[in-house]
């Protein structure tokens, strides 16, 4: 059985890899945000439907990831309420 130092620290190095998680997220976001203003720019004016399809669904994977986003500041509060348990 692992000792509570061996589990915080294992617990820590996990919510280190979510915390790489998160960053990734929010530049995948960002990422996201500058396509849509580039994609705005490049079919300003058309009024074709699979452009407002094209916006609606890069504005619905932005809020999905918002989403996934809470979920891990969730898991890692979860995590440190465990922790301080122990």
């Amino acid at each position: 059985m692992a000792s509570v130092a061996e589990v915080r620290a294992a617990v820590d190095a996990a919510l280190q890899q979510v915390t790489e998680g998160q960053a990734a997220i929010q530049a995948a976001r960002e990422k996201l945000g500058e396509a849509q203003q580039s994609l705005a720019a490049a079919l300003d004016g058309s009024a074709n439907d699979a452009v407002g399809a094209a916006h609606a669904s890069l504005s619905q994977a932005d809020q999905q990831l918002e989403e996934c986003l809470g979920a891990t500041l969730l898991a890692v509060e979860q995590a440190q309420t465990y922790t301080a348990t122990l």
